[in-house]
């Protein structure tokens, strides 16, 4: 994560981050529109942190196994995965991908875990949704609130085509975008190692992170 994210918006993207990788807790409405869509889960999910002692204090393993069988299927992961590593993605093998996917999804469960103790008395605020009904991508802006001044939280979300409802594939803090944030780092990655040296970029940092958590 960039240096110059306060600990009050890293909190904040923390947040959105469970929010989006933890979408599976309920289920879809077909026809339900994208910001109650929003609403309903960031409740559900703040509700399931705040209840989870081990979940609360950022315990990985847990949160990474709440990802593994509730989150893949309910979040764009590979459109995320593709849309941060950029154009590069298309030369990939498949097995290049799914490395890519995996480490990426690791990377984050392991950067947000660690702050997940910050998430207390948070509530988020859905603002009303400019889309017209056909729409198969929206924006959906929110305000987390809490002590101090709301901080700005937005979801790119998608109709998913098989009817499962929506699907989150970018989210935005304070003008933050968080896959254009992880592209332009990767990029550097890129240019100077190619895909294979972004993965083992990818899989150290994980690694490094791991140790460190212990």
């Amino acid at each position: 994560m960039n240096r110059f994210l306060s600990r009050r918006t890293f909190s904040a993207l923390t947040l959105g981050v469970v929010f989006a990788l933890g979408m599976g807790r309920a289920v879809y409405a077909s026809e339900e529109s994208a910001d109650v869509f929003i609403k309903r889960v960031s409740g559900d999910i703040l509700e399931a942190i705040k209840a989870d002692k081990s979940i609360h204090s950022g315990d990985v393993n847990k949160i990474i196994t709440l990802v593994d069988q509730r989150v893949m299927p309910n979040v764009n992961f590979l459109r995320m995965t593709a849309s941060a590593v950029g154009p590069t993605w298309r030369q990939a093998t498949p097995e290049q991908q799914k490395r890519l996917q995996d480490e990426f999804k690791v990377l984050l469960v392991r950067t947000y875990a660690g702050a997940l103790g910050q998430v207390n008395d948070q509530s988020i605020v859905v603002k009303p949704l400019r889309a017209a009904a056909e729409d198969k991508e929206v924006l959906v802006r929110t305000e987390v609130r809490g002590k101090g001044d709301p901080i700005q939280l937005d979801y790119r979300v998608e109709k998913s085509t098989d009817g499962a409802g929506w699907k989150v594939y970018n989210m935005n803090v304070m003008g933050i975008w968080l896959v254009e944030n992880y592209r332009s780092q990767f990029a550097q990655e890129i240019n100077a190692k190619g895909v294979d040296g972004l993965i083992a970029s990818l899989s150290e940092r994980n690694k490094t992170n791991a140790r460190t958590a212990k």
